[in-house]
């Protein structure tokens, strides 16, 4: 059985972007595992596991352009299906 259902990947376009402050507030502010922020003061790529995808994309959005937006149900996967 999957914890977290959602594999959330984005890109940020930004300014003054922190990685270490962004995964900060997401592992202090969301529940999920398996994140990865990492990039530089304009461009950071984010990979988070969780069950409200909706919320870290919103997050992320606050930050700077959202794009290459990927988010993909491992659940689903998991049974050989699409995902």
């Amino acid at each position: 059985m999957i914890k977290y259902k959602y594999d959330v990947q984005c890109l940020i376009d930004g300014h003054d972007l922190d990685e270490d402050a962004i995964d900060a507030y997401i592992k202090t502010h969301f529940e999920g595992d398996s994140l990865i922020a990492v990039g530089d003061q304009s461009l950071i790529k984010i990979h988070f596991h969780t069950n409200k995808p909706w919320e870290i994309l919103e997050y992320c959005a606050s930050l700077g352009e959202i794009f290459d937006i990927v988010v993909e149900d491992m659940d689903r996967q998991a049974r050989g299906l699409k995902g």
